[in-house]
């Protein structure tokens, strides 16, 4: 939000429309996402929904900005602050394997030369992990860890998949859960990915879904987003990986269960029984 004068010369407040896709941000796909936006720009202003010329791939706090028109966010921050705040759209299908349209699942991620074989010998390991909201990279880990009884001796923070994937392959954590599409991308882009190998899956839930602000019309959102599917050209939906859209129900989401708070202050958890 800025002040501008009036002709009058009072200052009136103008509010900046504001667009990001950020989630699978790379610099080799900054033209496809940048192709992608402009198609969904024209198709967003044909239905008289203003839309900003570019795509704001830098600033934070996009998905509570007032203004948004259109985003991607992490089903985690969608169900535990989010669902009150915005609108949901739609869900984009990436084609993943062993897992529905729009549904997307993690990778548990190890050294390709680390001799353990099985989850459990990863008790007392290190783990590499984005954020303690992410779904993909902590959420569904926990939840996978569950039948087990226990977590792990350390964690780290990296901030970011690419930055927890990287460590593992240094030798600075043991093992990471990466969301299956950003594995996909570090696989086609990172000269390094052959040190690592997948150890195990976590069960599919409801992908990142594109979402719009509290004020706009998911519904015409969404067909503004079909629209502008058809217009894509070929070699930018291939580059995303983008298959569709399908528009999975909020209850979804939101059943999809949370860590307990403060989950990671808590002394490790093993197993009671021998």
């Amino acid at each position: 939000m800025r002040a501008v004068l009036a002709p009058c010369g009072v200052a009136v407040q103008v509010i900046a429309m504001t667009a990001s896709l950020i989630m699978y941000a790379r610099p080799e796909l900054d033209a496809a996402h940048a192709s992608l936006w402009a198609c969904l720009r024209d198709s967003l202003r044909a239905r008289g929904i203003a839309a900003p010329d570019a795509l704001d791939q830098i600033s934070a706090g996009v998905w509570e900005d007032p203004a948004l028109v259109f985003s991607q966010t992490c089903g985690m921050p969608y169900r535990t602050r989010l669902h009150t705040k915005v609108r949901l759209v739609c869900t984009p299908d990436y084609g993943l394997e062993g897992c529905p349209a729009g549904y997307y699942r993690s990778v548990i991620a190890v050294r390709a030369d680390d001799p353990r074989a099985r989850l459990e010998d990863f008790a007392s390991a290190t783990l590499a992990y984005n954020s303690d909201d992410s779904q993909s990279g902590f959420a569904a880990l926990y939840q996978h860890l569950q039948p087990l009884g226990w977590r792990f001796g350390r964690y780290r923070a990296s901030g970011a998949h690419l930055h927890s994937a990287r460590m593992v392959a240094r030798g600075e954590a043991d093992l990471t859960a990466l969301d299956a599409q950003s594995w996909r991308l570090i696989r086609r882009y990172e000269d390094w990915a052959d040190r690592l190998r997948v150890l195990d899956y976590t069960a599919p839930t409801p992908a990142l879904p594109f979402i719009t602000g509290a004020m706009q019309d998911a519904d015409l959102v969404f067909e503004a987003v079909q629209d502008a599917l058809t217009k894509l050209p070929t070699e930018d939906a291939r580059a995303l990986d983008l298959k569709g859209v399908v528009r999975i129900p909020q209850a979804d989401y939101m059943a999809v269960p949370n860590p307990p708070s403060g989950v990671l202050d808590q002394p490790a958890l093993r197993r009671q029984t021998i």
